[in-house]
């Protein structure tokens, strides 16, 4: 299915969440990691365009970006979008200032924890290094709540077979989850089997 992607609007407050006569209440779909994982270089693989920014400073998207994906293209686009993807701000990076990093809760949390349409949390972990508590922290937040997530492991094209094996292995013990989906912008197959579990939430 051709989805074509519409960027909506950057939310820096709870108030700024797109409403139902934005959505049409279309299932949402958030990325969520720590700076510099790849997670706008991902979101821009699966879309097929640079709608998500990416950028050598980590921390650098600082508000939830929201886009459309719509089926079909020109006058056969439907208007009711197929899904929405929720881009957050990073997490976990040092060099940004306290005083963003503690504006960040105000807005993410509600929308993590009460967003009626978030259909699915995709958490981002970093294959080419150790299991980072941040990340965990944020893995046990969805199962605490109850809410669906699934953790895909990125970069993962820098490891060797071997390598990725035991990189993936110590990130599901950690984590204490059943997968980690191993996952590369450089892979059209593996970007197409993240896909594929994507567009089973939609509906």
């Amino acid at each position: 299915m051709r989805l074509t992607p519409v960027f909506l609007l950057s939310a820096t407050d709870v108030a700024h969440f797109p409403a139902e006569a934005k959505t049409f209440g279309a299932p949402e779909i958030a990325f969520l990691g720590r700076s510099n994982v790849g997670k706008s270089s991902l979101i821009n693989a699966l879309l097929g365009s640079k709608h998500a920014h990416t950028s050598s400073t980590p921390g650098r998207t600082r508000a939830i970006n929201f886009f459309a994906l719509h089926e079909g293209v020109g006058e056969k686009k439907r208007q009711r979008p197929a899904l929405i993807f929720a881009d957050l701000p990073g997490y976990g990076y040092a060099k940004i200032s306290k005083s963003i990093s503690a504006e960040w809760p105000s807005f993410i949390e509600p929308y993590v924890a009460e967003r009626e349409t978030l259909a699915l949390g995709v958490c981002l972990v970093d294959t080419n290094i150790p299991p980072q508590p941040s990340d965990k922290q944020l893995i046990d937040y969805f199962k605490q709540t109850q809410r669906p997530y699934l953790v895909v492991g990125t970069k993962s094209d820098r490891l060797s077979n071997n390598a990725l094996a035991k990189s993936l292995a110590a990130l599901c013990k950690e984590h204490e989850v059943d997968e980690v989906l191993a996952v590369s912008t450089k892979s059209e197959a593996g970007v197409k089997a993240l896909w594929a579990r994507l567009m089973s939430v939609a509906e």
